[in-house]
């Protein structure tokens, strides 16, 4: 059966179910006019038939849909009335007037591609978009446990990377825009909050995620700006792409009452594959023999360490709102949110209030907009110690958890000497180490504005537009380790059993002024848009740190109680002149002119101020006359052409870098008068010449539509460039200074290519369906790193690992990807096993050594993808988000440092456990820097998968609402041998909290 005869029976069937209800309800309704079958057609302006267009009966559930040749037949009552919609078009409500042949003709819904989108400084018509600008509806995205306003956008946007740290609650995440452009400085994009600017230089103590200030249910939309010729307008602080984040505001109308609230179970995806007691017992004896020394130190017991520090944690989140005008003249909109996350790592905990209130009044006929955000948050965190993981997965699984023989560890095990004290070089009892150590924090945090948009009245389309801002947040915390607890017997500077007691606070105040004339008009067929500003911005911060002694500390050692701490203050400002010129030609031609200088007081006053320029050319090639007969299939077709140059001055060296400053000495540096102990100061090395980092962007970009934008999408290429990159260069020797210097020496380009694709396959009376890919390709190159050409140098290591002494595993290399590791390329025997110490002599000089390691595979993806999927069925629907990245590669350190038969005893007379992936390589010695070890993390991540039910009317107060049920992280699809292929520090896996998996019950009502 075709297709079309299947649509055709299908409505018939319907049709018969209608007409017999029909019949039955006669005897008990009184009908105002005898039914009649109405037939017709709907077709587009060119006259092209629409298939699946609804037709629906006013005030009823009966309708149908079109076949393909847009034909409807539907029974109705002679005086009813139809109405016709179909995505993309604007909907048409059409009386019946007892005719019997109905033909219908839909217009293009024009607000699609004139959807206004947020951009720097003013708003401007989607498809008058000239730059690299994606924005997304954050109320349609598919929603897991998103805590932080970037959970919401992993995977939505082509080019936009964004990794959390791992599965605590709250997590910090590392956001890249087409890759980094810096390697010393920040490479965080510009986060844009209700227009302020937040300041990301400087974290704020105590949070570990800056963005999850704003619960995710108060957000309206995102907007990434991608290339220069659309992050220019920010200017100094574009290099790394812009997201602009708009909330939720209230409009015209009677009062609505919103509430989101979910509960979820979060457990724990897996645990890294260590020796059990058992297998660990017959290792150690097979290994060494029956009364080695070895199986001598085994203890009796049976614990499975990772299984005591982990979790199933419950949680809740909620969110209520309300949104609508006061006397018909106040539009307001205000939302309260409490969150309530536990970590699946035992004593991890985040508690969140979050409040917003926003205002938008208009006087004197809408001449003058007012707009007011507030936003306010109030947090509590308990963080758990990591290193409790990586102690879980090598503290010895035949030892108690707890032990009553000792005094020492508050009753927790201890490796303990002959003489019964407590080995100071072992390991901390990873259980003590949580529940032994709390570390507590509370931040207070607001972010507002007010902005004022008034229509100036002496010259038409003449707009000024002032914005106050602030974003201010008070912070502080307490860092409390009991004393004799196992740690303070094994970790710290002191290992005599002193405990810690640490305080610290920190203040910061952000604050801006914006004001700027917007001027906007058409003339025949001419349209410009030109706006002109200037703005300030103070950034202020404040630490406290002090760290008071242990009772105990202080009573043996008799020293005082309070302990000298770090204060210090410091701010930064920054002054901007901008403008930007766009103008429009028969609405085909479009040209936007940007140019930013902006003056930072991070540097010295020969190099303060910056100039930073962009242009762009769009071509509506659809509006074309000659494309006149191919706009019922392609309805949208431009191209796009920009350039544009930023600046960086998010240094990650103070405030003042340029500046000669002084610094206390490390390494007990110090010098006594007497018995009373003065610490000595040393200069810090600086270059008074330091200047702006510059990234130079060149875009092309094509943006398509098909079917009135039923088919939807862009494809963009691109090429960065970054000069004066700021790199740490070493000092000769014999000088006073620092042994490192901050300089501009190097280079960095990264060049790559974007696809999107957005399509509404499915559309019919009970089925949407409603698809989004998209792909990126970045390649990233190091082309300069010092000031002459130097072959000796072979670039700046860094990326410490556990194993071995200094060992450090990555480098920024020239020639090469930003953060490659630097390992020895490991030789592998015929059944492909590695051969211990047997590496390749790169140079041939018939000894292996420094000089033999290479820069081997980076950590960074070559590829990132994502697709989501919204499909619904009636009053069902069913969402889920996939992402993917290829190329990624992670140094596995929780292998490399825990599979060396070596290292199972020390002769102190203790144990650590072992991977069972040790039986595979059998080393004997730790082989840290084995190019085995760096291995392919690439993954497919099903982020989120949910079921939900929506329905209206319940107990004549709700007016719609829904009920679903979601899993978060429900599984990862990988080669990567280690527990979790997703983490941030530098490519290297050694203590990660691994992303958990939740299970989310939730329920949305609106009144």
């Amino acid at each position: 059966m075709s297709v079309n005869s299947k649509t055709k029976t299908k409505t018939k069937a319907f049709l018969a179910t209608i007409v017999i209800g029909m019949f039955m309800m006669m005897s008990a309704v009184a009908q105002t006019s005898s039914p009649i079958n109405v037939r017709g057609t709907v077709t587009d302006a060119n006259g092209e038939p629409i298939i699946g267009a609804g037709i629906l009966l006013q005030g009823t559930t009966t309708g149908v849909v079109t076949d393909y040749d847009g034909n409807f037949s539907l029974q109705t009552p002679g005086d009813g009335t139809l109405v016709i919609s179909y995505v993309g078009y604007v909907t048409q409500t059409i009386p019946i007037q007892n005719r019997t042949t109905i033909h219908v003709t839909l217009a293009e819904d024009t607000e699609l591609l004139e959807e206004l989108v947020v951009i720097g400084y003013g708003t401007v018509k989607k498809n008058d978009l000239t730059g690299s600008v994606a924005a997304i509806d954050a109320t349609k995205l598919n929603r897991g446990l998103a805590t932080s306003a970037s959970d919401l956008l992993a995977g939505k946007i082509a080019g936009v990377s964004i990794v959390t740290e791992g599965g605590a609650p709250g997590s910090a995440a590392t956001i890249r825009i087409r890759g980094g452009s810096s390697m010393s400085a920040s490479n965080d994009p510009l986060i844009v909050i209700d227009g302020v600017p937040v300041d990301n230089t400087t974290a704020i103590n105590g949070m570990a995620n800056p963005l999850s200030t704003i619960h995710s249910n108060d957000i309206e939309t995102f907007t990434v700006l991608k290339d220069a010729s659309a992050t220019a307008i920010y200017g100094s602080r574009a290099s790394n792409g812009v997201i602009i984040i708009t909330t939720k505001k209230g409009q015209k109308g009677k009062m609505k009452v919103t509430y989101d609230g979910n509960v979820s179970v979060s457990t724990k995806t897996g645990t890294v594959d260590v020796m059990d007691a058992a297998t660990f017992r017959q290792y150690l004896t097979d290994t060494f023999g029956e009364g080695s020394a070895q199986v001598n130190a085994l203890g009796k017991t049976s614990t499975d360490w990772q299984d005591q520090i982990y979790r199933t944690a419950v949680s809740t989140d909620h969110n209520i709102s309300a949104a609508g005008t006061i006397s018909e003249i106040l539009p307001y909109r205000a939302s309260l949110g409490y969150t309530n996350e536990n970590g699946i790592l035992k004593t991890s905990n985040l508690e969140r209030f979050t409040g917003t209130l926003n205002l938008t009044p208009s006087f004197f006929d809408d001449q003058l907009k007012v707009q007011l955000n507030l936003k306010g948050m109030y947090n509590t965190n308990r963080f758990a110690d990591r290193g409790a993981i990586n102690s879980a997965t090598q503290f010895d699984p035949t030892q108690p958890i707890y032990s009553s023989g000792s005094s020492y560890g508050n009753g927790y095990f201890m490796s303990l000497k002959q003489d019964g004290t407590p080995i100071d070089i072992g390991l901390a009892n990873p259980l003590a180490v949580l529940e032994q150590k709390q570390d507590e924090s509370t931040v207070y945090r607001s972010i507002g504005n007010i902005r004022l948009n008034y229509n100036l009245p002496f010259i038409s389309g003449l707009n000024a537009n002032l914005n106050l801002g602030y974003d201010i947040s008070e912070s502080k915390g307490d860092v409390t380790i009991d004393d004799n607890s196992p740690m303070s017997w094994v970790w710290g500077s002191y290992k005599v059993g002193w405990g810690e007691n640490s305080h610290y606070y920190q203040y910061k105040q952000n604050t801006l002024l914006d004001f700027y004339l917007n001027y906007n008009k058409t003339f025949n067929i001419h349209h410009i848009d030109l706006m002109g500003g200037y703005s300030w911005q103070r950034f202020y911060y404040k630490n406290e740190n002090t760290y008071p002694y242990s009772q105990a500390m202080a009573t043996s050692t008799g020293e005082q109680y309070y302990k000298d701490g770090d204060d210090y203050a410091s701010e930064s400002y920054v002054i901007s002149f901008f403008g930007r010129l766009n103008y429009t030609l028969l609405d085909r031609y479009l040209l936007t002119f940007t140019l930013r200088n902006d003056g930072s007081s991070r540097f010295s006053p020969d190099n303060q101020w910056g100039l930073f320029p962009s242009a762009a050319f769009a071509w509506k090639i659809v509006n074309e006359p000659f494309m006149e007969n191919t706009r019922g299939v392609l309805s949208d077709f431009k191209l796009r052409l920009g350039y544009g140059v930023t600046g960086q001055q998010n240094l990650g060296n103070g405030d003042y870098p340029w500046m000669g400053r002084y610094n206390y000495s490390k390494a007990g540096a110090n010098y006594f008068f007497g018995n009373t102990k003065v610490s000595l100061i040393r200069p810090l090395a600086y270059d008074e010449n330091l200047k702006w980092e510059e990234t130079a962007t060149y875009n092309i970009g094509l943006d398509y539509g098909f079917l009135n934008n039923r088919i939807n999408g862009g494809v963009d290429l691109y090429y960065r460039k970054t000069t004066d990159l700021l790199n740490t260069v070493g000092i000769a020797a014999g000088t006073n200074f620092s042994n490192e210097l901050l300089t501009n020496v190097g280079e960095l380009e990264n060049k790559g290519i974007e696809f999107t694709v957005t399509g509404r396959p499915v559309v019919t009376r009970d089925w949407d369906w409603n698809i989004s890919y998209n792909v990126a390709f970045n390649k990233n190159r190091i082309t300069k790193l010092t000031i002459n050409d130097d072959p000796s140098y072979v670039g700046v290591r860094y990326g410490g690992i556990d194993g071995g002494t200094g060992n450090r595993a990555a480098i920024h290399s020239v020639n090469y990807p930003a953060g490659s590791f630097y390992v020895q390329q490991q030789v592998y025997d015929e059944a492909g096993k590695p051969i211990e110490k047997v590496y390749v002599d790169q140079n041939a000089d018939g000894l292996i050594n420094e000089s033999d390691l290479i820069q081997y595979k980076k950590s960074a993806p070559d590829v990132t993808m994502g697709f989501t999927s919204q499909l619904s069925y009636k009053n069902w629907d069913v969402n889920f988000s996939l992402r993917a990245n290829i190329g990624n590669y992670a140094y596995n350190n929780v292998q490399s440092n825990r599979e060396a038969s070596s290292s199972v005893y020390d002769p102190a007379n203790w144990l650590k456990n072992r991977v069972n992936s040790a039986s595979y390589t059998n080393f004997t010695n730790g082989q840290y820097l084995s190019s085995y070890y760096i291995q392919n993390a690439s993954f497919l991540k099903m982020d989120n998968i949910s079921l939900g039910y929506r329905f209206d009317r319940l107990l004549n107060a709700v007016q719609n609402g829904k009920v679903y049920f979601t899993v978060q992280n429900p599984f990862v699809i990988t080669k990567y041998k280690g527990l979790d292929p997703e983490f941030t520090n530098d490519g290297i896996d050694n203590n990660i909290y691994p992303h958990p998996r939740v299970f989310i019950l939730g329920l949305s009502l609106s009144f």
